[in-house]
């Protein structure tokens, strides 16, 4: 499997260090380079490609602005200097969001993700080991949404409802953190604050009494502090 890959970024020594780190990875393979989103959106109208790492900040259309125009969206991985745009662009259904520099770790981490998806959506006729896990969510009064487990990022507490972060979107429902968490397999998914509860594997950084999802920080709370250091930490 080699997923086609484009890079799309206005400062030519990212663009450099993003080849760099391309041609390091066997299962990708680098299609083209672009300095601005106008010439990358002409070259998608005619191409098929599964992975875009795409900068924000760009002249004549910005990433947020190009994310927007996609009928079917591939993978988008967000580079940029600027930590502002993340929920946004995860709004806006980028997988996840790298700040510049990007260390080589933090980048083999993102692009294994996208590597397992692909994997597991590729999977034509495969009825037998594996089924995706999945929950039902009443988003309004009459619809019942399928979420599937692998894609769940973060579930957040807006009092009597909830937030469920997902890899591609996001869901409002009605429903407390603590009756929706103890829904949730334990050990894949951990409250780590009256507010949060996180999937484990989509931990990128623990630091202190925070961690890291997709970009984004999320505080400990200080009673849940040494069990989720536990449960990520020593898995």
């Amino acid at each position: 499997m080699c997923l086609k890959v484009i890079i799309v970024d206005d400062e030519p020594l990212a663009i450099n260090v993003l080849k760099n780190y391309v041609s390091q990875v066997q299962e990708l393979c680098l299609e083209a380079t672009f300095s601005n989103a106008v010439e990358a959106s002409s070259y998608l109208q005619n191409n098929e490609i599964d992975l875009i790492f795409l900068d924000i900040n760009m002249p004549i259309l910005d990433g947020l602005d190009f994310l927007q125009t996609f009928r079917v969206t591939p993978f988008v991985i967000i580079t940029t200097a600027h930590e502002e745009y993340a929920l946004k662009s995860f709004e806006l259904q980028a997988l996840d969001y790298l700040v510049k520099p990007i260390p080589l770790p933090r980048f083999l981490k993102s692009v294994q993700r996208v590597i397992a998806l692909k994997q597991n959506a590729v999977v034509p006729g495969n009825n037998s080991k594996y089924e995706k896990e999945s929950i039902f969510v009443k988003v309004d009064k009459k619809k019942l949404q399928k979420v599937y487990l692998d894609d769940i990022m973060v579930v957040e507490s807006l009092k009597d409802y909830i937030r469920i972060l997902t890899l591609t979107n996001k869901y409002i429902i009605h429903q407390t953190l603590s009756s929706f968490t103890d829904e949730l397999p334990s050990n894949r998914f951990l409250r780590i604050h009256r507010s949060y509860t996180i999937a484990i594997d989509k931990v990128n950084v623990v630091e202190g009494n925070s961690l890291e999802i997709g970009g984004i920080r999320y505080t400990i709370g200080r009673s849940y502090i040494e069990e989720v250091k536990k449960a990520i930490l020593q898995g």
